[in-house]
Order: C-alpha cells, then sequence, then structure tokens
C-alpha cells in the first residue's frame, strides 16, 4: 500500500517515507479495528462533526443526539484505536481527528454512502 500520490519503486520495494507494499497482520488488526468503529452510527456522527472543527464532549454529544457519558465512552474507544486525540483546556478536553489519514478515510466513507443513498454514479 503506497501513500497518496506516491508510487512504489520499479523493484518493488517501497520508497523511502511511502507505506511497505506487503500487509503485516498488525497492519490488517489496526485496519480492522478501525473500520469496526466506524461502524456505529453514533460514533460516525461524532467523527463527521470532528471533520467540521475540534469539538468538546458537550458539543460531540449534541452532534451525536446522545448524552455526555455515552459520547464520552465512544471517545475512549477512538482514542484508543487512535483515530482521535484530545488536548486538555483548562476544565474541558477538546478533541479532534488524528491525522490526515483518518479525514481521508472518513470523508471517502461518507462520499462513498452519499453515492449509495443518492444512487449517483461511481467515479475515480
Amino acid at each position: 500500500m503506497t501513500s497518496a500520490g506516491s508510487r512504489p519503486s520499479p523493484s518493488g520495494a517501497a520508497a523511502p517515507g511511502d507505506h511497505p507494499r506487503e500487509l503485516t497482520e498488525a497492519q490488517v488488526a489496526a485496519a480492522v479495528m478501525s473500520f469496526s468503529l466506524l461502524a456505529d452510527p453514533t460514533r460516525v456522527r461524532m467523527l463527521w462533526a470532528l471533520l467540521q472543527s475540534d469539538l468538546d464532549v458537550a458539543s460531540l454529544a449534541a452532534a451525536a443526539g446522545c448524552r455526555a457519558t455515552v459520547a464520552s465512552q465512544h471517545l475512549s474507544k477512538l482514542r484508543f484505536a487512535g483515530l482521535v486525540e484530545g488536548q486538555r483546556h483548562g476544565q474541558r478536553v477538546v478533541y479532534r481527528l488524528r491525522g490526515g489519514h483518518v479525514r481521508a478515510l472518513l470523508s471517502e466513507a461518507l462520499f462513498h454512502a452519499d453515492h449509495q443513498v443518492s444512487g449517483e454514479s461511481v467515479h475515480d
């Protein structure tokens, strides 16, 4: 698997800065965990809100239509999987998506879902 815009070297080995071409068991397990966490409507709504801006637990709970305690439990799982990170600001913690890969993964999943729901044709 190569990073966006990069190509493997002609020998098939990853160029410096690229991801390895062969998947390891650890990579597969991490991907499965990420995908399984995206299989929950509350978490998808929370992650969608985080695509727009960094938010605290109360704001994420409002965006997902749940109680703050429920949002906090979901955030704990998302943090454990490395999909979000939080930064303390006084008494509250503000959450954000953890890097461009997470943003891209979520955006593409939601664009794909939009095409399925709207009937718009699939494109590259």
